[in-house]
């Protein structure tokens, strides 16, 4: 039997059998990790409520034939107690945990700058001392620059003449001169470029400062963003965006994502 042990993040767990469940974890070490945790939901468990969404563990695996199972759990981080509470801050929580497991592809593969930018984003939304919504960004920004996706903000995405630039386009890779611009391009304001930037090199000074146009306008973005390289909706941000809504605030972005329509300041 071999034995390890690393630390990790729960991403979402599945029922398996009548009593077992499967757990996914990002973990430092090891990337992502699926493993059983056997008879977790039984009352008698004596780990099963650390194995939760949101739950930052040190957890012991043994190698498997197909699943490694876990067989001790100890608890660094219970992020679920203060997020469950406030219905922005779980939903920001849930894209956070959701674009995480989508990055990750290959299990066993280390992936340690995504596993300390999940951490952190975490860390921030059940904190409470930020908007919601920027950490989310700021996450999903830097998410995509670990990916290699990250939207060009100070130069044109094609030519890299130096900006700021007045459009920007998803397809094109982010910001765009007028020479390269392409049809049906978005026109962000300058400010919600500068908030973006502020929000990718964790200028928090300056995403703060932003209004709340920029702020929607930037939000758009971003998600039309990750969503066009992704190649699919992630199914969390459209209850961060029905939130928005019900608020008078952000509308959702799959006009921004397939380029049917400009963005304007009220989009997201």
């Amino acid at each position: 039997m071999s034995l390890y042990r690393d630390t990790g993040v729960v991403l979402r767990v599945q029922k398996l059998g009548e009593a077992d469940r499967i757990i996914t974890l990002l973990t430092r070490r090891h990337g992502k990790v699926r493993a059983v945790a056997k008879g977790v939901r039984r009352t008698t468990s004596r780990f099963g409520a650390r194995l939760e969404p949101f739950g930052h563990v040190d957890a012991q695996f043994y190698t498997g034939r197909t699943l490694d199972v876990v067989t001790q759990v100890q608890t660094l981080d219970a992020f679920g107690a203060g997020l469950v509470a406030d219905y922005s801050h779980y939903t920001a929580a849930c894209a956070v945990l959701e674009t995480a497991d989508r990055l990750t592809l290959d299990e066993g593969e280390p992936v340690l700058r995504l596993y300390l930018l999940v951490v952190g984003a975490l860390r921030a939304l059940a904190d409470r001392e930020r908007d919601p919504s920027l950490v989310l960004d700021a996450f999903l920004l830097r998410a995509m620059a670990f990916a290699g996706w990250a939207p060009a903000l100070a130069e044109c995405a094609r030519c890299g003449l130096p900006g700021p630039h007045r459009s920007f386009s998803v397809p094109a890779g982010g910001s765009v001169c007028p020479g390269c611009r392409p049809a049906g391009s978005a026109k962000p304001t300058h400010e919600t470029l500068r908030l973006l930037d502020a929000l990718l090199h964790g200028d928090w000074e300056t995403a703060e400062a932003a209004g709340q146009p920029a702020r929607r306008e930037g939000s758009g973005l971003v998600a039309a963003h990750l969503q066009w390289h992704m190649e699919r909706q992630l199914r969390s941000l459209p209850l961060v965006e029905r939130r928005a809504v019900a608020t008078g605030g952000r509308r959702p972005v799959d006009h921004v994502a397939t380029g049917d329509r400009t963005p304007s300041a009220d989009m997201v």
